[in-house]
């Protein structure tokens, strides 16, 4: 019986001690960075440069502004400041989970909507 116990809680041990994934949020509050992503099959890339509480995306050839509120060190929203529809005025909210030396993964969603989505970024400049 003893044996069966230590089987199982020697691998629960192991996992839980486990170091927790790096965050070195604030190495990307401002920068260049592209995030690649799916859409309808084909891969998409933005590129979007993040000073301050100013967000400048680039997307085929169109550019667009948010506004960036910091919400903690690792977690923050966008705001379209000029959106063309009722899907552009949602806000995003944006939490990263990991980061390495050069990008971060991180997760979105729409704020309100249940369904997230991720992506990893990576800094250019």
């Amino acid at each position: 019986m003893l044996q069966k116990l230590l089987f199982l809680i020697v691998p629960f041990l192991i996992i839980s001690c486990q170091q927790p994934p790096e965050r070195n949020c604030t190495d990307f509050k401002n920068g260049e960075f592209s995030f690649t992503t799916e859409i309808n099959g084909e891969q998409k890339t933005t590129t979007f440069t993040r000073n301050g509480d100013l967000e400048v995306d680039f997307f085929e050839g169109k550019q667009d502004s948010s506004s960036v509120r910091w919400i903690n060190d690792c977690e923050y929203v966008l705001k379209n400041l000029n959106p063309k529809n009722k899907a552009e005025e949602k806000s995003i909210h944006i939490k990263i989970l990991t980061t390495s030396d050069s990008s971060y993964t991180f997760e979105y969603n729409a704020i309100g909507e249940k369904r997230k989505f991720r992506g990893t970024a990576i800094k250019t400049h």
